[in-house]
């Protein structure tokens, strides 16, 4: 096992054991959702609806809905297609690069994070589909045979590379996302008693057993995706930046737009698994597994990225001076001084000034503030692409060409709307898949749990039957540390136990090996300390749990890990029935 620094803060609050950190994890799959996930749920399902119906409008009247006009092509759309794709970003960063560098703190935010990508990979992919106007004849796009030949589509365009790195980089993020989930369906698929949902996680498990061979090609496939997925990490939001580095117009033909929009798109999606996290560990508590340690860390990144941005919003304003190009200059200065000033100075706060303060530790460490600047980045990266397109194209070579855009309200209802669809369906994600994964925890609990660190929990130790492994004999010097506890001391310990249980005839007793980890050995120790019934185990509690680790001192923490009392409750339940 790694030995992790003890001035590391740990990444598992609390005194959590295995069972435990399974049970808080699929607490809110198998039992009704919480309150705030019905109210959350209900605000996203209608604004959801609401952008529903402005598409299915737009798809009925046309395109010409949008504020769009002759002189600006593109407005909205684009800025969102963009703004959504930057989103799903930080899913496959802290999926691939941060696994490749072991870094254990990516193991309670990935399965949030991968999530978000597909989701708002989806919502990407939605504009340009609409965009087309007449979205039922979309088959036209392809290279069909016709009387006048196949026409095929122009492959030097941009906006096809966009077509082919967006499906792979969903493609790859969709594996990547499920092979990561099959151990924790498995977990379910065991935990669940409803015959419907065991059907669901057992079909969606594949199988798994947990055998040594599974976890090896589980580490081998994710190791291999992780490779694949890294370099995606730097192409897909380059040759979304082609879309518009490509070509002649002043504000866009600069070759910084490659490494300026990847920035941009993991500080954007930093920001997004903030916001979306910060609510979920509060509506399915999950303060334990996420808190002010991993918000730190992202904060940073967001720091960095921001810095960055930063960077090359300046460097684009230096080009343009430097350049001597005339059209460059004025589109820079028509940015930061013409109609569209607001826009830009916006972007500028938001992006530039509101990540610094991050420097400041108290205020990178706050939940709050964290909150309220992670919504505001995104805020200020909506504007930056926003402003990118906009203010680019509003005023060209041809003054009498300049035009103002002004959105419609289909503009900002399919917007809206795409923002209710990412929430439902993350929504839905939450209530009945693990949004933590379990089986990633597990492992860097004894390296990085509360507990283990403080030295407060002993190691693991051997499965259920098997025969315990006699200590070696402590030197004199460890004896006179610490003496052996006095057969009196011990029996005021079984007095105390059996006044919490309660006491029990041994003529009435059950089969204490029904309960998982009891063997014969130790149901004779149990038998000895007076523990005869389901009843009395049924009633043990931490503290109990404690003094029958000093009594029997068999695999101490094992009683408490495997829940022998709800093991117990469940087992009175079925004799009684």
């Amino acid at each position: 096992m790694h030995k992790e620094s003890a001035i590391r803060e740990p990444l598992i609050l609390g005194h959590k054991t295995y069972h435990e950190i399974t049970v808080d994890v699929c607490k809110p799959i198998e039992d009704k959702a919480p309150r705030a996930w019905y109210v959350l749920f209900a605000i996203a399902l209608i604004i959801a609806i609401y952008g529903i119906g402005c598409i299915f409008y737009l798809l009925g009247t046309g395109i010409g809905v949008w504020g769009l006009n002759k002189t600006i092509g593109w407005a909205w759309d684009i800025t969102n297609f963009v703004w959504w794709v930057g989103i799903g970003h930080a899913g496959t960063l802290i999926s691939a690069v941060l696994l490749l560098f072991r870094q254990k703190w990516r193991m309670a935010i990935n399965r949030s994070a991968e999530a978000m990508t597909i989701f708002a990979v989806f919502m990407a992919g939605t504009f340009p589909l609409i965009h087309m106007g007449r979205l039922w004849l979309g088959y036209w796009v392809f290279p069909l045979p016709n009387q006048f030949g196949s026409l095929w589509v122009n492959f030097n365009s941009p906006l096809l590379w966009d077509v082919f790195a967006i499906s792979t980089y969903l493609s790859v993020s969709l594996v990547f996302w499920y092979i990561g989930l099959i151990p924790d369906f498995a977990t379910l698929r065991d935990r669940v008693k409803r015959p419907i949902p065991k059907k669901m996680y057992s079909i969606l498990s594949f199988g798994w057993s947990g055998r040594a061979k599974h976890w090896n090609r589980f580490e081998l496939v994710s190791l291999v995706l992780a490779g694949v997925a890294t370099p995606l990490v730097f192409s897909v939001h380059s040759i979304v930046s082609f879309d518009f580095a490509t070509s002649v117009i002043p504000g866009w033909h600069t070759t910084i737009f490659p490494p300026y929009f990847v920035a941009g798109a993991v500080f954007s999606g930093f920001a997004m698994v903030q916001t979306l996290l910060l609510v979920m560990r509060k509506a399915m508590k999950l303060e334990a597994y996420i808190h002010t340690k991993h918000v730190e860390y992202m904060n940073i990144v967001i720091m960095v990225t921001g810095s960055i941005v930063g960077t090359a919003y300046i460097t684009e304003l230096f080009i343009s001076w430097y350049s001597g190009v005339e059209y460059e200059g004025y589109a820079f200065m028509n940015r930061a001084t013409g109609p569209y000033w607001w826009a830009y100075w916006s972007m500028m706060t938001c992006n530039v000034i509101s990540p610094q303060l991050m420097w400041f530790r108290p205020l990178r460490r706050s939940l709050y503030f964290t909150f309220f600047i992670s919504i505001i980045v995104n805020i200020g990266m909506w504007f930056e692409r926003y402003v990118i397109i906009v203010t680019s194209l509003h005023r060209d070579y041809l003054p009498s060409s300049w035009s103002m855009h002004y959105p419609s309200h289909i503009d900002i209802g399919v917007y809206i709307g795409t923002i209710g669809i990412f929430f439902v369906f993350f929504l839905l994600f939450a209530r009945f898949f693990p949004v933590v994964p379990i089986a990633e925890l597990k492992s860097i609990l004894k390296s990085s749990g509360e507990s283990y660190k403080n030295g407060d929990v002993p190691h693991h130790t051997p499965s259920n039957d098997a025969p315990a492994v006699e200590a070696p004999a402590p030197a004199k010097e460890e004896k006179a540390a610490a003496p052996a506890v006095s057969a009196e001391e011990m029996k005021e310990k079984a007095s105390k136990l059996m006044e919490k249980i309660g006491a029990a005839s041994g003529d009435a007793k059950d089969d204490l090996k029904a309960i998982s980890g009891v063997g014969p050995v130790l149901e004779d120790k149990l038998n000895g300390i007076g523990i005869f019934t389901y009843e009395q185990v049924s009633k043990m509690t931490k503290e109990e749990y404690d003094l029958l680790d000093e009594l029997t001192a068999s695999f101490p923490g094992r009683a408490e890990r495997d829940d022998w009392a709800g093991q117990a409750k469940e087992l009175m339940n079925k004799s009684n029935s």
